[in-house]
């Protein structure tokens, strides 16, 4: 097996060396500050955790520091409805339809809990959907073919799941970690096949990345009563640290249950007047968007070209890649401490193996120092 190129260490004399036991005691990647400091933190560029780098807009973020003051002196609203509509008129829909959580892992947790007995879930995937369980046996774990790119074939997928007399199941579309993204026809042709099952969860955190045009189920959820349809803010609006995201369904059954678990204040002022903001930048938000898939792409390419480096096609904000000839985590080390980058090793996702790296693009310029840093590892 071949080893990684060793190069000059760029700031190895100011750079820490990173606390590694903390990326064994979380399936999750552990924050660059907790791994060298927040000081240090600034001078890394963070590929790991994905986020929008152009949005919120500067003038958004001018106006939340001039409201900071009195806003952390203050309680957020009780009113889950006013955060509501502010973020439907940006959707396009029912704001009645929506609940908001605290991060998509709140909803996550309360869907768990509330309402799966067993699901059906691909894996590699986003682990909160399987850790949150009541019981982590009530997961079905369809493995996904690692000589076919870990890609969610949907026909065979379901077949599998009504072989086993599921009623639920989980898809996220883009996938994460692979990326792969499912077009809306087949998208909408599976859920028709589908309409038999009592629960059908949709992940679309990074479906505002899949096309200049949205290609998400939002619009058609009348169509499907057994559909429900979560998402992550912290990715498309580039806002982790707010704690944002949301469910939506045209069951008011499903909803109605999920509300009564939802806590009182569990919004924070700043996350409620952030989503106040949306109504009136809407437009940079898509100049945005479509700025960052222009990025993405761009990413996809150049790191097509370096050896070694096995690049999967996405739909998402951020490119997976196989490394041949060398481990994920060797790879992942070497970028921390020698080029200040902080990428995600895919070895602790269960299903993948250890060989997969993920990177969710910054902006060209910072993409093409990530680009140029694996050129020197991988040579």
């Amino acid at each position: 097996m071949r080893s990684i190129a060793t190069g000059n260490a760029i700031h190895a004399d100011s750079t820490p060396e990173p606390r590694r036991h903390l990326f064994y005691e979380t399936s999750h990647s552990p924050a660059i500050a907790d791994l060298v400091g927040y000081e240090k933190a600034k001078d890394i560029i963070d590929f790991c955790f994905i986020a929008n780098p152009y949005y919120p807009t500067r003038d958004m973020l001018e106006d939340l520091q001039r409201n900071l003051p009195n806003l952390i002196k203050s309680y957020p609203s009780s009113n889950p409805l006013l955060s509501q509509k502010n973020l439907a008129a940006v959707l396009h829909v029912d704001p009645e339809r929506l609940i908001i959580g605290n991060g998509a892992t709140e909803l996550i947790s309360l869907i768990d809990l509330v309402l799966i007995d067993r699901i059906a879930l691909p894996i590699p995937t986003f682990g909160e959907y399987i850790e949150k369980l009541k019981d982590q046996r009530d997961a079905e774990l369809y493995a996904l073919n690692p000589e076919n790119r870990y890609q969610l074939r949907l026909h065979d997928y379901l077949a599998w799941v009504q072989k086993r007399k599921l009623q639920c199941l989980l898809i996220i579309n883009p996938g994460n970690p692979t990326g792969q993204f499912i077009p809306l026809d087949e998208m909408v042709e599976f859920l028709h096949l589908a309409k038999d099952l009592e629960l059908v969860i949709v992940d679309e955190s990074f479906i505002d990345f899949a096309g200049d045009a949205i290609p998400s189920l939002l619009p058609i959820v009348d169509q499907f009563t057994n559909l429900l349809i979560v998402r992550s803010m912290s990715k498309h609006c580039g806002v982790p640290g707010l704690r944002l995201g949301y469910c939506y369904s045209a069951n008011l059954f499903v909803l109605n249950r999920l509300r009564r678990f939802v806590p009182t204040w569990n919004l924070n002022t700043l996350a409620q007047y952030f989503l106040s903001l949306l109504p009136a930048t809407d437009t940079a938000y898509h100049e945005a968007r479509k700025r960052l898939i222009g990025d993405v792409r761009g990413l996809y390419e150049a790191l097509r070209t370096i050896p070694r480096l096995e690049v999967y096609p996405t739909g998402a904000n951020f490119v997976l890649f196989k490394i041949h000839g060398a481990k994920a985590t060797e790879l992942q080390a070497r970028l921390l401490t020698e080029h200040l980058m902080y990428v995600r090793d895919c070895s602790n996702k269960l299903g993948m193996d250890t060989f997969h790296i993920r990177v969710a693009s910054q902006g060209r310029e910072k993409d093409a120092k990530l680009v140029d840093a694996l050129r020197v590892l991988m040579r």
